[in-house]
């Protein structure tokens, strides 16, 4: 079982960044992923990002790729989303999740962080 806890939320420009984080704990295994979705009001959930922690495997969906990145701190089990030059279009709750295998679907994942919210404004 994997404990997620969100954090890093907030408001910013049009053009500016924002890191967001995403501490782990409890049970896990070297091989897990890990994947960032969003979900903004009246849309469904929507793929972001995601990564295979040991070996640093990604896929970014094609809205953020270029301009999102997923740094990550293994002493703190800790995984970031790095987020510049962000757009009105990327304001959304954001989530962090968890799952044997690296997936781009929220069936893929089996633990989630509780969200928090993203707003850019123009």
């Amino acid at each position: 079982q994997v404990q997620l806890v969100e954090s890093g939320g907030g408001l910013v420009q049009a053009g500016g960044s924002l890191r967001l984080s995403c501490a782990t704990s409890g049970r896990t295994s070297s091989s897990y992923a890990m994947g960032w979705f969003r979900q903004a009001p009246g849309k469904e959930r929507e793929f972001v990002a995601s990564i295979r922690w040991n070996s640093g495997s990604s896929f970014y969906a094609d809205s953020v790729k270029g301009r999102f990145t997923m740094p990550r701190d293994n002493a703190k089990n800790t995984l970031y989303l790095q987020m510049n030059s962000l757009k009105p279009d990327d304001t959304a709750v954001y989530y962090c999740a968890a799952g044997p295998t690296l997936g781009t679907t929220p069936q893929d994942f089996t633990s989630w962080g509780q969200g928090t919210q993203v707003t850019v404004s123009s």
